[in-house]
């Protein structure tokens, strides 16, 4: 039995390049962020540990009902994904 994948064509044409470039740009401060305060290096690390920190952070910040408290958006996006990125760096040590 296949897998199939479809793919909503007018979703992708709908996003905004600037919204992608200003997520790739938090997740990279997220991941930067993450990696000095338990470490590690690399500028893709930095950028996958931030992105998946984004979505990790950000599940489970909604998840437990927590409120960070910061009025500012793009603060608040960015110490969520430093919160789920330094989850992703710490499991990954764990499994690897």
């Amino acid at each position: 039995m296949p897998i199939r994948i479809s793919v909503d064509r007018e979703a992708l044409d709908a996003l905004d390049r600037r919204a992608i470039a200003a997520q790739v740009g938090i997740g990279i401060v997220a991941g930067w962020l993450a990696s000095w305060l338990v470490g590690g290096s690399g500028l893709l690390q930095y950028v996958i540990s931030g992105l998946a920190g984004s979505l990790v952070g950000g599940f489970l910040l909604e998840r437990f009902g927590i409120d960070l408290g910061i009025r500012n958006q793009t603060a608040t996006r960015i110490v969520t994904a430093t919160l789920g990125a330094i989850i992703v760096v710490l499991l990954a040590r764990l499994i690897g």
